[in-house]
C-alpha cells in the first residue's frame, strides 16, 4: 500500500515555521524537546492512565536499559559532503513511507485521550508514515480504516487461542485495508508492572480497549448476550482469549493461510529466533522489548539490533522499537542496520496533551530532527547509513 506524501516540503519546514512564528510572538504550544512530555502528560492524566502507558516491568531496568543503549552510541559527523538535498523517504515491504518511521500498535488510547486511535490515524496519514493498529484498539477495525483515509496501515495481532476468532479478525483487517500483519510475540502473559497493579488498573477489564474483539461476529457468536448487555461475560471470554496461553513456531501456518500479505514477528530479541522466523516463512521481524513492559532486567532492544541483522543478512525486513524518543535515535537504529523504526510513547504523550495535534507536533519534531542529524552529519539518505556512523561512546 502506499502512503500518499504530504507534499514536497522538507521536514526542516517546521523548525523555519517556528522561528518565523516567533517573529510575532507565536511559541509552540508543546515543548520540541519530545523528552520532556512524559512529564507534563503525568501532570495531566489521571494516575491509572498515566502508569499504562509510561510504566514498565517491575523496577523498571528494563526500559533504563533501552535509554542507556541509545546514550551507548554516539553519532560520528563527516563533514565536506554533499548533504543539502535530503531523503527520508523508504518502502518497507511494499509500504511507501515519507520516512522510516512508523506508529506502534497501542492500545486503549481513550484512555488517554477520547479520539484515540481515530486521531493518530488522521495524524499518521496526514504526514504519510504508517500506522500499526492494535488489537486492543479503543475504535473498531472499520473505525481507525476509515479515519486513515488513503493512508497505510498496518495490522498488529494479539493472537487469539480460537481460531475462528483469529480468522475473522485476519478477514476484517485484509478487508478494511490493512497491507500488512504484525504478531506480537511477547504479551501472551501480562509483564509484572507495579504501577498498574498499585493502581488496580487493567483497562480491559473495564471493557477499554475492547472494540475489535465485541464487535466480530466469531467472537459475539461466543456469547450467549451481546457484549452491550453484559460487559462483564465479554470481558470474561476475551482476556483469557488473548492471555495466559503461550504462541509456539508451530503455529505460524495457521496466520500464513489466512493472510495473503507481509507478516512480521513482533519481539524477537535472539538470532536464533531471527533466524527461525525466516526459515518458518515470516516477511520481517521486530526487533523489540515491549519498551519494557514485559520482563525487568532484560537485554535492552538495541544491543541485540546487530547481531539479528546479521543474522537475518538481507533475508527479511527488520525492524526496531523500545526506547525510540528523539530524531537521533532513529538515526542510530537505522544505522545499526534497522530498516524502519516504530515510534510509541512519545505520540501516545502527544496525544494525551493536545490531541491530533499533539501527535503531528511530536512526529514532526522527530522527522526534523532526523532531518538535520542526517544532514549536519554528512549524509543524505536516511536508508543508507551504516554502523560506520556511529562509535561506542563508552565502554
Amino acid at each position: 500500500m502506499t502512503t500518499p506524501a504530504p507534499d514536497s516540503v522538507p521536514a526542516t519546514a517546521y523548525q523555519a515555521e517556528i522561528y518565523l512564528g516567533g517573529l510575532s510572538g507565536a511559541v509552540p504550544a508543546l515543548p520540541t524537546d519530545l523528552t520532556t512530555l512524559e512529564q507534563l502528560a503525568r501532570e495531566k492524566l489521571d494516575a491509572g492512565p498515566y502508569g499504562y502507558v509510561a510504566g514498565g516491568a517491575g523496577s523498571g531496568a528494563t526500559m533504563r536499559a533501552n535509554r542507556e543503549a541509545f546514550d551507548a552510541w554516539r553519532i560520528v559527523p563527516r563533514m565536506l559532503r554533499e548533504a543539502t538535498k535530503r531523503t527520508l523517504a523508504t518502502t518497507v515491504l511494499g509500504t511507501d513511507m515519507t520516512a522510516p518511521v512508523l506508529l506502534a500498535p497501542i492500545g486503549v488510547q481513550s484512555i488517554v485521550h477520547p479520539d484515540g486511535e481515530l486521531a493518530v490515524a488522521r495524524a499518521a496519514t496526514e504526514l504519510g508514515l504508517p500506522t500499526v493498529l492494535s488489537t486492543a484498539s479503543s475504535y473498531t477495525i472499520e473505525e481507525v480504516a476509515e479515519a486513515s483515509g488513503p493512508g497505510a496501515r498496518w495490522f498488529q495481532l494479539y493472537w487469539p487461542t480460537e481460531d475462528a476468532v483469529t480468522i475473522s479478525l485476519l478477514r476484517r483487517a485484509k478487508a478494511a485495508g490493512y497491507s500488512t500483519l504484525v504478531v506480537t510475540l511477547d504479551t501472551w502473559t501480562l509483564g509484572y508492572r507495579p504501577l498498574d497493579l498499585d493502581q488496580a488498573y487493567l483497562p480491559f477489564l473495564r471493557g477499554v480497549g475492547t472494540a475489535i474483539p465485541f464487535s466480530d461476529p466469531a467472537f459475539r457468536a461466543g456469547l450467549a448476550v451481546a457484549p452491550e448487555d453484559d460487559l462483564m461475560a465479554a470481558v470474561g471470554r476475551w482476556v483469557p482469549m488473548f492471555t495466559g496461553t503461550a504462541l509456539r513456531w508451530d503455529r505460524l501456518d495457521l496466520l500464513r493461510e489466512h493472510w495473503e500479505g507481509p507478516i512480521l514477528l513482533k519481539g524477537i530479541q535472539h538470532p536464533d529466533d531471527a533466524r527461525r522466523a525466516i526459515e518458518a516463512g515470516m516477511d520481517g521481524i521486530v526487533v523489540s522489548n515491549h519498551g519494557g513492559r514485559q520482563i525487568d532486567g532484560a537485554v535492552a532492544a538495541l544491543d541485540t539490533l546487530p547481531g539479528i541483522v546479521a543474522e537475518v543478512a538481507g533475508q527479511a525486513a527488520v525492524l526496531f522499537d523500545s526506547g525510540i524518543r528523539t530524531g537521533a535515535d532513529v538515526f542510530k537504529a537505522l544505522a545499526l542496520g534497522a530498516d524502519a523504526v516504530l515510534l510509541a510513547r512519545p505520540y501516545v504523550y502527544g496525544l494525551a496533551l493536545a490531541g491530533q495535534h499533539g501527535i503531528r507536533h511530536v512526529l514532526r519534531c522527530l522527522l526534523t530532527e532526523l532531518d538535520i542529524t542526517l544532514g549536519l552529519s554528512g549524509h543524505a539518505d536516511a536508508t543508507t547509513l551504516t554502523p560506520d556512523a556511529l562509535v561506542r561512546g563508552r565502554p
